[in-house]
This record gives C-alpha cells, sequence and structure tokens, in this order.
C-alpha cells in the first residue's frame, strides 16, 4: 500500500503529542503568534475609556466591528437620535483586547464589545451577532416583526456567526497569515469558503437581500466577510477563489456597498488614511469623506 501524500511543507515525521502543551517560543499562530495563548483573562491593567453617548462601543474595523458600526450608523440615517455613539479603537495585534477593563465587557477578548448605557444601569453585550440583535430589536428596525421574515433573517445572522470562521481562521489563516503554506489545509477551507459563498449565490439569485425583500441585520451581518470577499478585498485571494464568478453574490455585494451609511459605518475604527480611529459624532465621519 502506497503512502498517503504528504501536505506541502509538513514534516512527513510529525506525530500529534498524547497531550498537547503550549510552547511559548514556537510559533504556532503565524502572523499572530505574539497575542496567541491558550488561556483566558486580563494581561494587563487598563480601564476603558467612556464618552458621552448611550452606547459605548470598543472595537477595530475587521469584518466583525464593521458589522456594527454600519448598523449604528443605519439607524442613525432612520432618524434614531437614541443610536448615538462613542467607538473607540482596540488595537488587537498589540493586545489592547487583554486589558482587564476590555475583559470586563467581554471575557472572550475578542472585539466587537459594548457598553449599553442608555438605561439606568449599563450592560454589556459581546459577539456581534448578539448586538445586532440588541440593536435591532431596542430600535425595532432591520428585524422584522411577522415570524417567518424574523426567523428567515435570524437564520441567515446565525449562519453568519457559524460560517465566518471557516472563511476567517480557516481559509484566511491558512492562505494568509499561516509562517508556511499547508496545501490540504488551504484546499479544506478553499472548498468550504467556496461552497458558502455558493450557497450565498443561490440564496441571491431568488431574493433581493439575504431574508427576502428586505434590507435586514442579516445582509449588515454577512456583507463585511462575503461582500469583501465577492469583490476580492480579503486575503488577496479574489482571483485564486475565482470569487468574480458568483453573479448574484456579486450584484448584492454592489448593492450594499452603495448604502451611505455602510460607506460611513465602515470607516469607523480603521487607522490610516481615510479611516476613523475614533468616532464621537458624525462630523469625525464627515471630515473622512471628506478627505477619502
Amino acid at each position: 500500500m502506497s503512502e498517503a501524500p504528504q501536505p506541502l511543507n509538513q514534516p512527513a515525521d510529525y506525530v500529534p503529542p498524547k497531550v498537547w502543551a503550549w510552547n511559548k517560543d514556537k510559533d504556532s499562530g503565524g502572523r499572530f503568534n505574539n497575542i496567541n495563548r491558550p488561556v483566558a483573562g486580563p494581561t494587563h491593567d487598563k480601564e476603558l475609556p467612556v464618552g458621552e453617548h448611550p452606547f459605548q462601543l470598543y472595537s477595530l474595523a475587521t469584518p466583525n466591528g464593521q458589522k456594527v458600526t454600519i448598523l449604528l450608523e443605519e439607524l442613525l440615517a432612520l432618524g434614531h437620535k437614541g443610536a448615538e455613539y462613542d467607538a473607540w479603537l482596540v488595537n488587537i495585534g498589540s493586545g489592547d483586547q487583554f486589558g482587564s477593563g476590555f475583559v470586563e465587557i467581554n471575557p472572550n477578548s475578542k472585539i466587537p464589545a459594548l457598553l449599553d448605557r442608555s438605561g439606568p444601569t449599563p450592560f454589556r453585550v459581546f459577539e456581534s451577532g448578539a448586538i445586532l440583535a440588541h440593536l435591532a430589536e431596542k430600535f425595532g428596525a432591520f428585524l422584522p416583526i411577522e415570524p417567518a421574515a424574523r426567523a428567515e433573517t435570524l437564520s441567515w445572522l446565525f449562519w453568519q456567526m457559524g460560517a465566518a470562521p471557516y472563511l476567517g481562521g480557516g481559509f484566511g489563516h491558512f492562505y494568509a497569515y499561516a509562517p508556511f503554506k499547508i496545501e490540504y489545509a488551504i484546499d479544506r477551507f478553499a472548498m468550504e469558503v467556496k461552497r458558502q459563498a455558493d450557497v450565498l449565490d443561490r440564496r441571491l439569485a431568488e431574493t433581493e437581500y439575504l431574508a427576502g425583500d428586505q434590507y435586514t441585520i442579516a445582509d449588515i451581518a454577512v456583507w463585511p466577510w462575503y461582500g469583501a470577499l465577492a469583490k476580492g478585498q480579503v486575503y488577496g485571494a479574489g482571483e485564486f477563489l475565482a470569487a468574480h464568478e458568483y453573479r448574484h453574490l456579486n450584484r448584492w455585494a454592489d448593492q450594499i456597498a452603495r448604502r451611505p451609511a455602510v460607506k460611513r459605518g465602515r470607516r469607523v475604527n480603521r487607522a490610516g488614511e481615510g479611516g476613523v480611529p475614533e468616532r464621537h459624532s458624525a462630523a469625525d465621519i464627515d471630515k473622512a469623506l471628506e478627505t477619502a
């Protein structure tokens, strides 16, 4: 019997240990090796800043972070003045997410995290899907009331929460960030990402938006990940994944991208030219758009 082919650059003699142990001196995270660790909790004391608005957002303009700022900007565009927010930059590359203040509002040490100060007793909301659902319910927007439409919206919202790790932590890590290329890993996750894109493409061939004829938090959740994928804007992998072939997904991605609130929200908590590292008023984004 012939031996199974070895993935590229994978030592042929590697055997998993009986009990895995963390080797701090070993590169087991690629680009993110300095912040990867197998334990939770804070690494240092650092209080979070608090602004004047009802909502305090601690985040970064990754796809998961963009979901929340886009929804907040959409709510403000509808005239919900109670959705005013301060957005504070959390530099995950520097380990800000492991500060004691951040861990208090998200014990999972992931962005985004929200502090709702709109009532007498502030409370935390963490995980992007939970934040979207909380805000949509609070303001009665972008989440249908009719049971079937609501169920469809939440189904696609939770689809995104379960699917995106295959795109980000799976395909994205091994294709773009791993210290060496592993053919098996890239093939495995590329196959799954293309399957997910096909799921969306087939759905969007039937409906204007993911949940039907209404723009909802399902679209807001999925667009930063899969809209960017369709346009070749994540991991430089558009050509590799033949993303242009998903015609209906691309139509939807372009349609969402044209929304003014989406253009505004995706700039928040982004460092660099055209970005708004901290947002404390609409004027902060207006200024960035003027100079873009």
